[in-house]
C-alpha cells in the first residue's frame, strides 16, 4: 500500500504561503480558523481553538492547547507552543488562556499591529468535532502534491464506500439505514490505512420525490421507506486528515424506466462536456456553460438549478469556494484546483445528480 507524503515535509505549501505573504503588504498573518490552521501549518485542530502565526520570510508559528501536542507535531510548523486550555483552579477562556503564548509570539516577531492580517469575513467551515470553538472570523488555494494525496485517498475510500454501500440497497429499508449502510462501509475500508491520523464521512440518502429536493437544504435522510423504481440519491462529504470530499451517486430501486435513462443520458453527457473543457487556465464559467448547453439540448435548461460545481479540499462543501463553476463566475482554473462537477436535472417527483472529483 503506497504511503502518504509526510505533511510535516511538504515545503510546497510552506513556499506558496510565504510568496503570498511577499506579495502582500502584510508583514505576518494571523490564522484561528481551523481549516487556515491546517493551510497554514499542516494540522488540522480537533476543537478549533489552535492559532497560527505566519511571518513573512520568516518561521510558523503554531499554537495548540496541550492534548493537541503529540497530533500538531505532524505538521510543518517551525515552532510549536502549547497553552492549558481549561483549569479547575479558575473559570476561563480558550481567548483568555492562549493570551500568554499568542502574547510571547508577537513579542518575539516584533511586529506592528498594522502590519498583521487575519482571517475575518464570511466563512464556511468544515466541523472538526461535534462543536468547534471559533475566536472570530478567507483564505483559498490550490492544493500541494501532500494535500492532494489525501484528497485523492478520501475519493479513493468513499469509491469503495459506495461499492459496499450498494451492495446493501434493497427496497423496503430506510433512508436512514441507507445512508448508515454507506458510512459502516467507509469506516471499514479506513481502518485499513494506518498512516491516517483521522478520516471519516458524512452520508445523507434521499429516495424517491426526497431526491427532487436535493438543490435546496436536501442534505438529510429520512425515515421514508425506499420503493420500487425509486431513484436514491446518496452525498457524501468525506475527510482524510482535514481534507475534503463533495460526491453525490445516484441509484435506481430496481430496473430505470425510459425517462430515468433519459436523465441519465444527459446527465452523464453534461459531465462529459464540462471534463472536455477542463484545463488550467479556462474560465471557470466555461466549465459551467459546457455542462449546461448538453443539458438544455436535452430538454432540462430549467431543471439544472445551481451552478455546476465548487472547490473542494479544505472545505467540505461551500458554493463559495474557487474555483466556482457558475456562470458568473471570475474565477480561471489553475493546477492544483480541486473540484467537483455536479450537472445535474431535478423534476418534481424524482432527480438524477452526479458528481466527479476532478484534481488538474
Amino acid at each position: 500500500m503506497k504511503q502518504l507524503t509526510p505533511i510535516a515535509e511538504d515545503r510546497e505549501r510552506v513556499r506558496r504561503v510565504q510568496n503570498a505573504l511577499a506579495d502582500s503588504w502584510f508583514t505576518a498573518l494571523i490564522c484561528s480558523l481551523p481549516k487556515h490552521v491546517l493551510l497554514l501549518t499542516g494540522y488540522w485542530p480537533v476543537i478549533g481553538t489552535s492559532i497560527a502565526i505566519v511571518v513573512k520570510g520568516g518561521p510558523t508559528y503554531l499554537i495548540v492547547p496541550q492534548d493537541e501536542e503529540q497530533l500538531a507535531r505532524k505538521g510543518h510548523a517551525d515552532q510549536l507552543l502549547t497553552f492549558r486550555p481549561a483549569s479547575l483552579d479558575r473559570l476561563t477562556t480558550a481567548a483568555e488562556e492562549v493570551r500568554e503564548a499568542l502574547s510571547s509570539v508577537l513579542e518575539t516577531i516584533h511586529l506592528p499591529a498594522s502590519a498583521i492580517g487575519a482571517d475575518i469575513g464570511d466563512h464556511v467551515e468544515p466541523a472538526s468535532y461535534a462543536a468547534t470553538h471559533f475566536y472570530g472570523h478567507s483564505l483559498q488555494a490550490s492544493l500541494t502534491g501532500a494535500e492532494l494525496e489525501r484528497v485523492r485517498l478520501a475519493c479513493d475510500l468513499v469509491e469503495e464506500a459506495y461499492r459496499g454501500g450498494a451492495r446493501e440497497l434493497r427496497i423496503g429499508i430506510t433512508e436512514t439505514q441507507t445512508a448508515d449502510s454507506f458510512r459502516s462501509a467507509l469506516n471499514t475500508i479506513s481502518t485499513r490505512h494506518h498512516d491516517i491520523e483521522r478520516k471519516d464521512g458524512f452520508f445523507f440518502c434521499m429516495s424517491g420525490p426526497n431526491s427532487a429536493l436535493a438543490d435546496a437544504a436536501y442534505a438529510r435522510s429520512r425515515e421514508r421507506l425506499l420503493q420500487s423504481g425509486d431513484l436514491v440519491m446518496v452525498h457524501c462529504n468525506s475527510y482524510v486528515d482535514g481534507f475534503w470530499t463533495d460526491i453525490t451517486r445516484t441509484y435506481v430501486a430496481g430496473r430505470p424506466d425510459r425517462k430515468q435513462e433519459a436523465i441519465y443520458t444527459a446527465v452523464f453527457e453534461a459531465r462529459d462536456a464540462a471534463l472536455s473543457v477542463t484545463k488550467p487556465g479556462i474560465a471557470a464559467a466555461e466549465v459551467d456553460r459546457a455542462a449546461r448547453e448538453v443539458l438544455a439540448q436535452h430538454g432540462y435548461m430549467n431543471e439544472f438549478t445551481h451552478q455546476t460545481g465548487h472547490g473542494v479540499g479544505f472545505d467540505a462543501i461551500s458554493h463559495n469556494s474557487r474555483p466556482r463553476l457558475h456562470p458568473k463566475s471570475p474565477d480561471v482554473l489553475e493546477a492544483g484546483m480541486v473540484f467537483n462537477i455536479e450537472p445535474a436535472v431535478y423534476l418534481k417527483a424524482m432527480a438524477a445528480f452526479v458528481t466527479v472529483m476532478w484534481s488538474l
